[in-house]
């Protein structure tokens, strides 16, 4: 299994993904009505798509997963370009912090962060933070799911890819626990060719996670819940 995916519920697909896509400098898949798809490149061959997808109302969703960007080549010029393009100021009363949040086209928040040592070779995106109610426990969750490694930053449980590249996962603790409703943002994982999804689901299962059915019609994929409750599909294998 592989992490693939980033995605994004949007009212507009095409407008908040050329916004991710100007703010990151990523390369474009798809550009339909129905979806937007830009690819961020890792290392190797490796890669991370941000598929947006069209709901009648993100608001309802839950924030628990939020991007941070890397301030490059500097944090004001990089703030000042992001507003300029259709962010918008979203400062929380954060006194001396090296970050600058923001929020998207529609209203996803973000950090803007200062170059940091813990971040280096992050390329532009520099962390996917999810909310969770034990962050060293769903660590080893997510470990097994996508195959990234541990990395040591301060104050977080992180995970980023085999090849030391790219964005971290980082696991926060949670404020309150999950409530009822879907994750705005959530990832998806894919299977490996050979790889079984009902094996994947059992140790899911084994591992404090859940597979949770909707009524949602014949899909390809599989929508399970890791042990915070948070919301990822497992996509099949690529034939």
């Amino acid at each position: 299994m592989h992490l693939e995916n980033v995605v994004v519920d949007a009212i507009d697909p095409q407008t908040l993904g050329r916004f991710w896509e100007g703010a990151l400098g990523t390369e474009t898949l798809t550009d339909e009505p129905q979806v937007f798809e830009t690819r961020l490149a890792i290392a190797d061959g490796a890669f991370l798509d941000l598929c947006f997808q069209p709901v009648p109302d993100p608001d309802a969703g839950l924030r628990r997963l939020r991007l941070d960007l890397a301030a490059d080549p500097d944090q004001a010029e990089a703030v000042e370009r992001l507003l300029g393009s259709g962010a918008r100021r979203a400062d929380l009363d954060q006194d001396q912090v090296p970050w600058v949040v923001l929020a998207d086209p529609e209203g996803n928040s973000f950090r803007v962060l200062e170059r940091r040592a813990a971040y280096g070779d992050t390329g532009p995106l520099s962390a996917l933070r999810l909310d969770v109610g034990d962050p060293r426990r769903d660590r080893e969750f997510w470990r097994w799911l996508t195959g990234w490694e541990p990395v040591g930053t301060s104050g977080s449980a992180a995970l980023r890819h085999p090849s030391g590249r790219g964005p971290l996962l980082e696991l926060c603790p949670e404020a309150a626990p999950r409530g009822p409703g879907k994750n705005r943002i959530h990832l998806d994982v894919r299977l490996a060719p050979g790889e079984d999804g009902d094996v994947v689901a059992r140790e899911v299962a084994e591992r404090g996670g859940r597979e949770v059915h909707h009524d949602w019609g014949d899909l390809p994929w599989r929508f399970f819940a890791d042990p915070s409750g948070n919301d990822f599909c497992l996509l099949p294998a690529h034939a």
